[in-house]
């Protein structure tokens, strides 16, 4: 029988100061941000490891403490013209703290003048207002205000700020994590001494991540602990593929050399383009068929790229929708977007649509309903496979087909909203806390998703599909 993983079972593994404060330690970031601190470290650029703050209250601490924070990346797939299948211990995590269980130890990260950088995937969500959030809170709620306290806290020891790289996939993710963490300062009133030195002595970087990370090798796990030689509960799978854009001042990459390992990290002085192509043509179609093809009975994005069907429906809604709609040369983002078609197809992976699906309201504002909002003041008309999207994520949003992962306060608007059935889609359009906007003024909005709600409801999405052919 395999040992779990541990220092005890690999102690020649090595151990790093802490540098980096990261906010999140879920698949993404352990197979994003931690795998790209090893490579520094293997290279000797960086030789630094990051402690991870727990977001939310239940999370994966116990499980990495347990393990001694080392977990297994897995590579699969092709790579620039060859198959890619590598196995990595990863040490560049020292420890997790929990603030709701451990909220001193949190705050005394402040203390530490190693520690130069902050990170953080918290989901499109996480950087939000929350109105209930108090300085007295041991936690608070919302991860900005969680920073604000650790900032507040360096702030009166008066010692050097931080430079602060968000991971969520939201436009200019730095720059409104900033607005929030100022708001906070101004609502817990914390002076105008410490608005000054959140300005001059941190660094607020927008940045924007690729990589496709399925996760734990559901079905393969036995397997591997018999080729790896030990058991590992925080393995992931990861494509080969990488490509980190980082806004910020020039000095950056010399302070965290990420594009000196050979990786595909772009400093930058503006990331707007990359952001626009990556977020809608790559994260839009992973959203755009997450609900179409639950609603089928489909688990997994390699299912529904073998499916012809619904292949067809990513290649259209990439192609005639989505790509048309980008600011940059239409062939050039064609090209793209047949790259990740190719990167949808990867057989090494099992990328699960309900993994994809969680907070899947937040990711529809922010991947698909841009371009919606763009093609009908463009075209003046409605992008047909966007909103019959759009009809499936409001349908599986009921709760009787497919279990919701999203927020309480997201699923009690729409058990509210569902709980008459009639006006359901008016009501749900109308909620600017869901949308930004008020939805019901779109042109035929409502008229479009009440008829493919119907069609959906009666006849399937592949059916719906089909009649679109």
């Amino acid at each position: 029988m395999s040992h779990p993983l541990s220092r005890t079972t690999h102690p020649h593994l090595p151990s790093y100061p802490e540098r980096v404060i990261q906010f999140g330690g879920g698949n993404f970031m352990r197979a994003f941000v931690n795998w790209q601190l090893q490579q520094m470290n293997r290279q000797g650029l960086f030789q630094g490891s990051a402690v991870v703050v727990q977001p939310t209250e239940r999370g994966l601490g116990d499980l990495m403490t347990r393990q001694d924070c080392l977990y297994t990346v897995l590579l699969n797939g092709i790579f620039q013209n060859r198959t890619v299948n590598s196995q990595e211990i990863i040490t560049t995590v020292s420890r997790v703290i929990n603030p709701y269980t451990h909220y001193e130890d949190y705050l005394a990260l402040a203390e530490d003048d190693g520690l130069e950088f902050i990170t953080s995937n918290t989901t499109e969500a996480g950087i939000a207002y929350h109105a209930g959030d108090c300085r007295g809170d041991q936690p608070p709620a919302s991860f900005p205000a969680k920073l604000t306290a650790l900032l507040f806290r360096r702030f009166e020891l008066r010692k050097k700020g931080f430079v602060i790289i968000p991971c969520e996939l939201i436009d200019r993710n730095g720059e409104k994590l900033h607005q929030l963490i100022e708001q906070y300062a101004r609502e817990w009133q914390l002076g105008e001494a410490f608005v000054t030195w959140l300005r001059e002595e941190n660094t607020f970087c927008c940045s924007l991540v690729d990589r496709i990370v399925p996760g734990y090798p559901r079905g393969r796990d036995q397997e591997l602990e018999h080729e790896l030689g030990y058991t590992d509960e925080l393995m992931v799978t990861a494509e080969p593929y990488l490509l980190w854009v980082i806004e910020g001042p020039e000095w950056l990459s010399e302070r965290l050399p990420l594009d000196q390992t050979g990786l595909n990290v772009i400093f930058t002085d503006d990331m707007t383009p990359y952001r626009e192509r990556k977020v809608h043509l790559l994260n839009g179609p992973h959203t755009a068929m997450v609900p179409l093809g639950l609603l089928a009975g489909l688990e997994t994005v390699e299912e529904v790229m073998q499916d012809e069907c619904f292949s067809r429906f990513v290649k259209e809604i990439m192609e005639k929708e989505l790509a048309p709609m980008l600011n940059f040369p239409l062939e050039d983002v064609l090209a793209y977007a047949s790259d990740i078609q190719e990167r949808f197809r990867n057989p090494y992976i099992r990328h699960e649509l309900r993994s994809i699906s969680l907070n899947s309201i937040s990711k529809f504002k922010a991947r698909l309903l841009p371009i919606l909002l763009r093609y009908q003041q463009e075209k003046g008309i409605l992008p047909p496979l966007i909103c019959l999207s759009f009809a499936a994520l409001l349908l599986s949003y009921r709760g009787d087909r497919i279990p919701r992962q999203d927020l309480p306060e997201v699923n009690d608007v729409f058990d509210e909203a569902w709980s008459r059935p009639s006006s359901f889609v008016t009501t749900i359009l109308r909620k600017e806390s869901l949308w930004g906007a008020d939805l019901t003024k779109i042109p035929g909005l409502i008229q479009t998703i009440e008829a493919d709600i119907r069609q959906l409801d009666q006849s399937g999405s592949r059916a719906a599909l089909q009649i679109m052919k």
